[in-house]
């Protein structure tokens, strides 16, 4: 994060793009990093105990939570596929944390489903606030500026005071290589190149296009989490893995909503 910012704001002046947003949308953008930085605790805190393919597709259940936040926030009434998935994900989370598996994967696999638990929420958060911080589509590299520096902020006061209890170590800041070089590279391609793409598209991209994009992510982290890591997850994670992929296409590819009723942004116009 705190390399990525110094390369946003250079491209913040470059690109010269008038940024119409106004005081409180850009420190909405801001509150959205902080809770992004949440996200990233509670992520890489479930890596730590269940490994990467587990923890992506268990954070990916954001789809559905995004979902039920906006029928309760915005009126968007969820069909019953996405109402028929919740027992799907809390079926599966119970196997993946291997409560009835004698030989689960993973140090502890109840606290990885926790860390699991606590990105999707948080990252369900951050989508909603970054949206309504830039309802009226602002440069992409202006909104991820904002949103990436309340993100450094909140991972240096996670990291500088950091809750034991939830595993969560401080950071290291001595520079070391070649771990700072994988930073720098992440910081580039993921957090400048990658959100600024994320940023731009979605709004302007076919339905069908996101919801494979939605789907792709947890599908390649659990193949590389394999063939990389050799992570190798029990029989019964692998069917809490499979139900939460259904749930996760189930609401993604078939679970349109309705406006029930005045949205936010209808009434405030």
């Amino acid at each position: 994060m705190f390399y990525a910012l110094p390369i946003l704001g250079v491209l913040v002046l470059l690109s010269k793009k008038e940024d119409a947003r106004d005081k409180n949308s850009r420190w909405l953008a801001f509150g959205a990093g902080i809770l992004l930085a949440i996200d990233f605790a509670g992520y890489h805190t479930a890596i730590d105990y269940i490994g990467s393919g587990i923890a992506t597709m268990i954070g990916n259940s954001q789809v559905i939570i995004v979902t039920l936040a906006s029928w309760w926030l915005f009126g968007e009434r969820p069909n019953r596929f996405i109402l028929l998935s919740l027992p799907m994900v809390m079926l599966g989370l119970l196997l993946i944390s291997g409560i009835w598996d004698d030989n689960p994967f993973g140090d502890d696999p109840v606290k990885g489903v926790i860390g699991g638990m606590v990105a999707a929420v948080f990252y369900s958060s951050f989508l909603i606030a970054y949206r309504q911080s830039n309802r009226i589509a602002a440069p992409a590299v202006n909104a991820q500026f904002d949103a990436t520096a309340g993100a450094a902020l909140g991972i240096l006061i996670l990291g500088t005071i950091p809750p034991a209890s939830l595993g969560i170590e401080a950071i290291d800041h001595s520079i070391t290589w070649p771990s700072h070089g994988w930073l720098l590279f992440l910081a580039i391609f993921c957090q400048v190149i990658g959100w600024i793409a994320i940023t731009y598209a979605l709004p302007r991209l076919p339905a069908a296009h996101t919801s494979f994009a939605v789907l792709l992510q947890p599908v390649l982290t659990i193949i590389w989490g394999v063939i990389i890591l050799n992570e190798s997850p029990s029989l019964q994670q692998s069917a809490g893995m499979v139900l939460i992929f259904a749930a996760i296409i189930a609401v993604t590819l078939f679970g349109a909503t309705e406006q029930s009723t005045p949205s936010l942004e209808n009434l405030e116009s």
